[in-house]
């Protein structure tokens, strides 16, 4: 089974928001309504400011608090490792919602839960997700953390990278390559 990560190098981010006009325009998302985001933060005073743009998405944890407490199985680890919705067994209970330390899911206007796939359907067919085949910047990076010719694997043990809430013990497969002064 692969272990499908996701590395991002936030020098490269630009804010452009390509990564959620793709995601969107690929998962027909309706207006207004995103998978991912780009959180934009700003510290210091001026004229000495630091900005610094970080993607956020889904996850997809090796160990899912969304799983075990989803009421119905809709929320589930697929044979890849990602972790997936079923929209028809999903019942908009929200309970995912709380349960996931990262704010990763919303409810779709449909009523269901949502949040970022990994682009399933494109992996299976050995595409990169719409994010990553369309970040401007180069700052998303998929792969198998276990393809010793990966790009992402690759970059993981050369620069190392950093997850978001570590101590909440979920195993996440985002990761951020150390270079930040600060830590996330």
């Amino acid at each position: 089974m692969p272990r499908y990560v996701m590395v991002v190098d936030q020098r490269r981010c630009m804010g452009c928001m390509a990564c959620i006009a793709a995601c969107s325009a690929e998962n027909g998302l309706p207006p207004g309504y995103c998978r991912t985001r780009v959180v934009e933060m700003v510290e210091g005073e001026f004229p000495s400011l630091r900005m610094e743009l970080r993607p956020e998405l889904c996850n997809h944890c090796d160990d899912p608090p969304c799983v075990r407490r989803c009421p119905t199985g809709a929320s589930y680890r697929a044979g890849d490792g990602t972790v997936q919705i079923d929209r028809g067994r999903c019942i908009g209970c929200k309970a995912c919602l709380v349960a996931c330390p990262y704010d990763a899911r919303t409810i779709h206007p449909d009523g269901f839960a949502d949040k970022c796939t990994f682009c399933g359907h494109r992996i299976g067919r050995g595409l990169e997700p719409a994010c990553v085949a369309n970040c401007l910047g180069g700052a998303r990076i998929f792969g198998d953390l276990d393809d010793p010719a990966g790009r992402a694997g690759r970059l993981l043990s050369e620069v190392g990278g950093v997850v978001l809430l570590k101590d909440a013990g979920t195993g996440p497969k985002v990761f951020y390559l150390k270079q930040s002064s600060k830590p996330l």
